[in-house]
């Protein structure tokens, strides 16, 4: 049994696959009608790869842009996304947000992580919209970019860390970073993001996000912009072309099954989804 069956029943863990589905078919729906390129990327490009969809025990689901197609979709979405059922979210229209990235989220639903119940946006169950920015071609400025990537990190991370992080040292130190206000955070973030987009670069990454732990630095942008359409739940969706020099370059031998104890999954203490709602008691 891996982690996630622990707490969240595997029935349930479909249903909440299935509502990520539809968010991936409204944000596949929004670019295609306003011509935005996007892919999948990550464990929903391993899991297409490897299952044709969802990776059995994966409970999220995550597509990236490169930054100016980010902007774009941000701005469509105001207008365009299905309102119904979901809604964009953004540290730009979400006061206390801590993530440089964007979620889509369902409505009447939550999902609420482990360590983070003191937050108080909304948490629906969602999919992640990743930017992707520039890293310097040269690899000593790449090494100082990652640097700056990783303390503009840890800062957004310290909302969260002061009070959950297992280390009484760590809580201490993102308790010091946690007084600095998130406004000005966004900003250290967004000069680095003007900055990194001065000029076009061999590589790109998530500010925000930590890359694998190769000496790059960063992705290929190939990646994001010499796209195919890939089978995934049985719909077909945007993914790098070359999509097995990219899992090889995040995962290794992605074709072998992890252990049962590197099964990543985020452990929730309260959700609900839709016709579900359930406390776990940890």
């Amino acid at each position: 049994m891996n982690k996630m069956s622990n707490y969240m029943p595997p029935e349930h863990l479909r249903q909440m696959q299935l509502i990520q589905l539809e968010m991936l078919l409204e944000v596949d729906r929004v670019c295609k009608k306003h011509n935005i390129k996007y892919c999948i990327i990550a464990g929903t490009l391993l899991g297409a790869v490897r299952h044709k969809g969802y990776i059995p025990w994966d409970d999220d689901a995550d597509v990236a842009m490169l930054r100016p197609e980010y902007e774009k979709f941000c701005k469509v979405c105001e207008k365009e996304l299905d309102t119904n059922r979901f809604y964009i979210q953004t540290h730009s229209n979400t006061p206390d947000y801590r993530w440089g990235y964007g979620k889509i989220r369902r409505k009447d639903t939550e999902f609420v992580r482990k360590g983070q119940e003191h937050m108080t946006y909304p948490t629906g169950v969602f999919i992640d919209v990743f930017p992707l920015d520039n890293v310097p071609d040269h690899l000593f400025l790449r090494r100082g970019h990652n640097l700056v990537c990783t303390v503009i990190r840890k800062m957004l991370w310290s909302g969260v860390g002061a009070k959950s992080d297992k280390k009484t040292s760590m809580r201490l130190i993102y308790g010091i970073f946690s007084i600095i206000p998130v406004k000005f955070i966004f900003v250290l973030y967004e000069r680095l993001m003007r900055i990194s987009n001065k000029k076009s670069t061999q590589l790109v990454r998530i500010l925000t996000f930590p890359t694998p732990d190769n000496g790059y630095y960063g992705y290929y942008r190939r990646w994001y912009v010499e796209l195919s359409d890939i089978e995934f739940e049985g719909h077909s969706f945007p993914a790098p072309k070359d999509y097995d020099d990219y899992l090889t370059f995040k995962f290794g031998d992605y074709h072998e099954f992890p252990p049962l104890h590197q099964r990543k999954v985020h452990v929730a203490t309260y959700y609900k989804l839709l016709t579900v709602e359930k406390d776990i008691n940890l």
